[in-house]
């Protein structure tokens, strides 16, 4: 019996991995956008291959008026927050403008107590006009990738590249339209989980998030103070 031998040691060499098929799109001052906490390791790896700027997008779900774990939307973060609900369930439940504006508020200072506990006081880095690499760990079903890739196209984006180690193929299929381009490395089938692909699956610490973070931002200010 052949034993599964997974496709990534770990985050970081899974990171190291896609970060040499995302070098070959020849990106313009490229932006990479981390997913906490899982994708952070990964998008470190991408951005200091690229040497390109590093930040966090937070994606938040909107719940239903009685009904939190039925999504009516997303909020995603940025220097330029994004509001996307979902249509036909906000058709189906008619909250009020006033319940939708509620919601949202308190899920962006959620967002911000997620920032300074993870990057102190650093504003979002402005995705308008940058290419922009959005990374994690891999998708499953794609719910919040879906309302990241929707969330960064809307914040004007120039180019925006989906790129992740592992996902399923009938996932990425429905991914597609909404990327100007999806890297994958690995779509196994069947696909199981995202966990079963890294021979080190250890849940990403918010220690882990935070070093990682100000190791990149250290590492961008001292190019710049070498250019």
């Amino acid at each position: 019996m052949m034993l599964h031998r997974p496709a990534f040691a770990d985050r970081h060499d899974a990171g190291r991995k896609l970060a040499a098929a995302v070098r070959r799109e020849r990106l313009r001052d490229p932006l990479v956008l981390a997913l906490p906490r899982g994708g952070v390791p990964v998008a470190y790896e991408v951005a200091h291959a690229l040497h390109a700027d590093l930040d966090l997008l937070v994606v938040r779900k909107l719940g239903a008026p009685g009904y939190e774990e039925l999504g009516i939307g997303a909020v995603v973060d940025g220097d330029d927050p994004q509001l996307l609900l979902n249509e036909d369930v906000v058709r189906q439940l008619a909250p009020s403008p006033d319940y939708i504006r509620h919601e949202m508020q308190r899920q962006l200072k959620e967002i911000e107590r997620r920032r300074k506990a993870y990057l102190g006081e650093r504003s979002p880095i402005p995705i308008r006009g940058r290419d922009v690499v959005l990374v994690d760990d891999g998708i499953a079903t794609g719910g919040t990738i879906r309302a990241a890739l929707r969330g960064v196209r809307k914040a004007g984006a120039a180019r925006l590249i989906l790129a992740v180690p592992v996902a399923p193929a009938d996932t990425l299929a429905e991914l597609r339209g909404q990327a100007d381009a999806v890297i994958c490395l690995e779509t196994p089938y069947p696909f199981h989980a995202v966990g079963a692909h890294y021979a080190d699956f250890t849940q990403t610490s918010d220690d882990e998030v935070v070093a990682l973070m100000d190791r990149a931002a250290a590492e961008r200010r001292d190019a710049v103070a070498e250019d």
